[in-house]
């Protein structure tokens, strides 16, 4: 009787795992599957690729290759989870896998938004068989996370080195066994800027162990000089670092045999006779076949920093980055390029940007504006939606600029079409719960809908200046009987925002006032969904997000 059941059993079990074994694979090939963006691809299917490679704020960018891998990070600054992880094989194509950082330390002081204060320029690398980012907060000082795996989990932050205006950090194991460290100064925080400095590290890695010694003044020739970046080659220690500012400047390599210098000095890339201004800040990396390329940001106001992909070469032991058309060593950038060559040819991959909020988290493309309490999300997948709680804006907040619980994504392209389809269930006891979508900036605008004494109404939003405290404004558009609706805004060239509604989500009311979408402190504008309230009692109302969608202006 015993080896009969335990025969069922067996057979049970084959037969089980043959049902279930095509549905597992279904259920793995879903989860794995690449999403392309339908507003923004660099990889021109042609073997060339277009720049921006990324047209998203991912500001400071900082990359290595591991492998056949290359592993890139950025600014988050004051938004969670912070320090995005982006995973390509081809330096074109790029996913994002994860982000190395779920909170933000100290954890009281960001349960508020902070607005640019946070994680400023970011370095990863890669060290006996673990993954580093070491990233400033100009308030706080320099901070080190570790992992193994660059999907995460990555360590609690470690202080390497406390103190005010500390910033953009980037680490060498040197071949003679010494580990350092080499960073700017922020002068709104430390009084003095345009200088570089080196220090030494422990062994490990997690402390700073010296006062350090200044290694370039770039006060004459090299105003704001700052996220430098370390490598060693040929016996050159050299220190890649953009100077001149953000959306103006060039990119500086400096040189020497000996780590404390005296440095050389030359300028390896600028605008020249392109578009593209400002062309600096990101990291040099190398193909598994050898060749050499530059990733760096170009500010584009409230589109934020994207991400370019530059051709580099060595002469003389100096890179030269970009296109050099008239042979004086410095180049420009390209906008058109032959991709890459790594050795094979690897399918189109873009950041995610659409969510039908069908998985059981959140997608990795959102970010809050503050540290998240538990209260203000859940993933419903028994309707495949999101559902935002609402809660109550701080007493410190003057408009949604001051509310964490905004969830938003970054632009992801020039033009665009974001649409979602949300339920709102106030609750009966609470008046001003108001939910919608939002484009926000310095300045911010949106589309609500807000429960009233006399029931549910649409509502246009504004707050012009909202970064300097300024109330927000208010309209209404019509009341709303359906719990349902469908809001929309179509983002423009040079970021021009026009709102709509439906009912029925296919005509669509533009409400008739035009929005121009404004930086953040220190980025770019974002887009995403709130859902707040002006008082508190022990339970609130909630909206339903069925789906958030990005497409193309004609579609």
């Amino acid at each position: 009787m015993i080896r009969k059941r335990l025969l069922e059993c067996s057979l049970l079990g084959l037969f089980l795992t043959g049902l279930l074994f095509p549905i597992i694979l279904m259920a793995q090939s879903r989860k794995q599957t690449t999403s392309i963006s339908k507003v923004w691809v660099a990889d021109n299917d042609d073997g060339t690729y277009k720049n921006p490679i990324l047209h998203a704020d991912y500001s400071d960018p900082d990359a290595i290759r591991v492998g056949n891998d290359f592993y890139m990070t950025s600014s988050s600054f004051e938004d969670i989870p912070g320090l995005p992880i982006l995973h390509s094989k081809d330096l074109v194509n790029w996913t994002l896998i994860g982000h190395a950082l779920q909170q933000q330390v100290p954890l009281q002081h960001f349960s508020i938004p902070r607005h640019g204060e946070g994680v400023w320029a970011p370095s990863i690398r890669y060290h006996n068989g673990e993954f580093y980012i070491y990233y400033p907060d100009p308030d706080f000082g320099i901070y080190l996370v570790k992992a193994k795996n660059p999907a995460g989990p990555w360590s609690e932050p470690i202080l390497v080195e406390a103190g005010r205006g500390l910033i953009d950090p980037c680490p060498l194991w040197d071949d003679n066994g010494n580990t350092y460290l080499v960073h700017a100064y922020a002068g709104s925080r430390a009084g003095i800027k345009s200088i570089i400095v080196v220090k030494q590290l422990n062994k490990e890695g997690t402390k700073v162990i010296d006062a350090g010694k200044l290694v370039y003044d770039g006060h004459e020739l090299d105003p704001t000089i700052e996220g430098p970046k370390f490598y060693k080659r040929n016996g050159y220690y050299y220190i890649f670092a953009p100077a001149g500012g953000v959306p103006t400047g060039w990119q500086l390599v400096l040189r020497s045999k000996n780590i404390y210098g005296p440095y050389e000095r030359k300028v390896v890339m600028d605008q020249g006779k392109s578009a593209i201004n400002g062309p600096h800040q990101g990291a040099w990396v190398t193909t598994p076949t050898g060749e050499d390329w530059f990733l760096h940001f170009q500010d584009k106001e409230a589109y934020g920093r994207i991400v370019h992909l530059q051709p580099m070469k060595w002469i003389n032991d100096w890179p030269v980055i970009g296109i050099d058309k008239d042979g004086n060593g410095k180049g420009e950038p390209v906008l058109v390029f032959k991709k890459p060559n790594v050795g094979k040819t690897y399918p189109k991959a873009t950041p995610a940007d659409s969510d039908e909020f069908n998985d059981n988290q959140l997608g990795l493309q959102w970010q809050w504006m503050a540290n998240p309490k538990a209260s203000w999300y859940f993933i419903n997948p028994a309707n495949s939606s999101l559902r935002l709680y609402s809660d109550k804006l701080p007493d410190s907040a003057n408009n949604l600029w001051g509310a964490g619980n905004v969830l938003l994504q970054k632009f992801p392209a020039e033009s665009f079409v974001v649409t979602t389809k949300l339920s709102f269930k106030p609750n009966p006891k609470l008046e001003n719960e108001k939910t919608g979508i939002t484009v926000m900036g310095l300045s911010y605008a949106g589309l609500a809908l807000k429960s009233t004494k006399d029931g549910i109404y649409l509502v246009h939003i504004q707050a012009l200046e909202a970064g300097k405290g300024k109330k927000e404004e208010e309209k209404q558009i019509a009341k709303w009987s359906s719990s349902e609706i469908y809001l929309r805004v179509n983002v423009m060239q040079g970021a021009k925002c026009q709102f709509s509604y439906s009912a029925d989500g296919n005509r669509f009311t533009e409400i008739g006032e035009m929005f121009t979408a404004a930086v953040g402190r220190w980025k770019g504008a974002k887009v995403g969904i709130f859902c707040t309230r002006d008082s508190i009692i022990n339970d609130a109302g909630y909206a339903d997000f069925d789906w958030f969608r990005f497409t193309t202006s004609n579609e």
